[in-house]
């Protein structure tokens, strides 16, 4: 099943459609590129006639009732984006990530093995087999509250949250066999 957005956060907005597009001027769409919220999807949206978007503004790209956006032309790969949201994209999933906390720490708190030789916490930038074992004994007895009180209970841990933030930009690369955060 194909995971749907309920809402995106603007990453470019460009009023007068892409610039290398060779349609006349005056048959030319808005176009929007965003990011949806829950998946991590890159979205190519189609706002209402009239509409001006600015970066890092939340739009609902929904089933129900739109009030800015008209459609929703598809998915976008990475290397689709504009350098405006490119640049926008990272800090993007840095605050949605931060603002999502504990969505996170809850994949440290129930991530299982992929194999019997790989754990899916080995897929994060910078954690490998012995950070991995540490996480699955210390969760054991009590489950982490946040990345502070992860950080604080794994000695020598890299920063969660930006391993997390790292593997997210990874995943929407495209290039990643597993997913952990987009698109599930």
């Amino acid at each position: 099943m194909v995971a749907k957005e309920e809402k995106a956060i603007v990453l470019d907005f460009l009023p007068n459609g892409y610039p290398f597009d060779k349609t006349p001027l005056h048959r030319k769409t808005a176009i929007v590129q965003a990011l949806g919220k829950d998946h991590f999807t890159l979205l190519e949206l189609v706002p209402k006639k009239g509409v001006f978007l600015q970066p890092l503004h939340e739009v609902y790209v929904g089933d129900q009732k739109r009030d800015q956006i008209h459609h929703i032309n598809g998915k976008l790969s990475l290397d689709k984006l504009t350098s405006t949201a490119r640049e926008e994209l990272e800090h993007v999933v840095k605050s949605l990530v931060i603002k999502e906390e504990l969505r996170f720490v809850e994949f440290f708190n129930n991530a299982q093995p992929l194999s019997t030789r790989m754990h899916t916490i080995e897929l994060l930038p910078g954690v490998g087999k012995k950070h991995m074992w540490e996480i699955v004994e210390e969760r054991r007895g009590d489950p982490f509250k946040s990345f502070v009180d992860l950080k604080k209970r794994v000695k020598l841990m890299p920063d969660p949250e930006k391993a997390v933030i790292r593997r997210i930009l990874k995943e929407l690369e495209g290039t990643e066999k597993h997913l952990l955060f987009v698109g599930n």
